[in-house]
């Protein structure tokens, strides 16, 4: 009897030997290897105030993780168990324990782009935010003196936002977008003002704001946007009209069938440069960079007109007789 019990306690040993062994090996393995199989990366959300329990059976449950109470365990013996981070985040399959846990400690969250485009108005820049997936809408979209209350803007929204792509995280609010595409504006626009020429008929940084907008829509060739900034300061200069087109367009506003008429340049609205003297009351676009640059550093030029020969590039004149032989030439020649 006591033979076999000797036997027996020594089959238990060497079974739990054997197990621990196992067990050894496969949490070697799990610190060490590859923390999946799968062969695709997985985004997995983290709850704010999730235990790391809960986060741990996330992942289990994403196929990113083969032992969550390994997960739990290192965790807590390294203690870090209250410091993995709510978000989004992509999980990659070939990540080690390490790497996996430091994306959840350091929030490596998942971000998604907004880009606000040159040239666009404030109301198709909203368009683009409100369709952004993943964005906390706090927003009235219909109400945008409500939403310039909301940014402390003394002028109106149009223009005052830099046309860039901006990343965010999932349930970032889309205040907080428009929060900061205007801030990164204000730091490029003081900028260039800090740095303009000198004697500029420009008064304020918001002028320049406003004659950039009416470059950027004058041309989409980039090179060609100092020569533009020039064309429109020299008039400033000598008192005369800036008479641009996309002015006269923005003054039209939803009534715009996509052809300028005579009655048009005819009609005073206050954006309708034909009709008023200087700027208009605000910007009729997003200016980019390199417009605010263009008009506060202005190319050095005599040309007064231009006239666009159809590719996107103009023909530039000092006088209107010059001027008028282009448009002969590049307009007329068309119809």
């Amino acid at each position: 009897m006591q033979k076999i019990k000797l036997f027996l306690m020594t089959v238990a040993a060497c079974v739990l030997v054997t197990w621990l062994s196992v067990e050894g090996w496969a949490f070697k393995q799990f610190l060490t290897q590859p923390i999946s199989s799968q062969t695709d990366a997985q985004v997995v959300s983290i709850p704010k105030g999730a235990t790391s329990r809960k986060v741990a059976h996330l992942l289990y449950e994403a196929k990113m993780v083969r032992h969550p109470e390994w997960l739990v365990w290192v965790l807590k013996w390294r203690g870090q168990a209250e410091q993995v981070k709510a978000g989004e985040i992509e999980i990659h399959p070939n990540w080690t324990l390490d790497e996996l846990i430091d994306a959840l400690i350091q929030g490596k969250t998942v971000t998604y782009p907004v880009t606000f485009i040159a040239g666009e108005t404030i109301q198709q820049g909203l368009e683009t935010l409100r369709n952004s997936p993943k964005l906390e809408k706090v927003l009235d979209y219909q109400d945008t003196a409500a939403i310039q209350a909301q940014l402390g803007l003394k002028q109106p929204l149009e223009g005052q936002f830099l046309p860039e792509t901006y990343f965010y995280s999932a349930d970032e609010t889309d205040l907080s977008i428009l929060q900061r595409s205007h801030a990164s504006l204000q730091k490029t626009l003081q900028q260039a003002w800090a740095n303009r020429a000198d004697n500029l008929p420009i008064k304020t940084p918001y002028e320049a704001l406003i004659l950039a907008s009416i470059v950027e829509k004058e041309t989409g060739y980039a090179p060609e946007r100092p020569m533009i900034a020039g064309v429109f300061v020299n008039r400033l200069r000598k008192g005369m009209r800036l008479q641009s087109d996309p002015t006269v367009i923005y003054g039209i506003g939803d009534k715009y069938d996509g052809n300028i008429r005579k009655k048009d340049l005819q009609t005073k609205t206050a954006y309708n440069t034909y009709r008023i003297n200087g700027l208009p009351p605000t910007p009729i676009a997003l200016a980019s960079a390199d417009a605010i640059h263009a008009v506060l550093n202005p190319a050095t030029t005599k040309a007064l007109y231009f006239v666009s020969k159809g590719n996107g590039q103009h023909v530039f004149s000092n006088t209107l007789k010059e001027h008028n032989r282009a448009v002969r030439k590049y307009i007329l020649s068309r119809q």
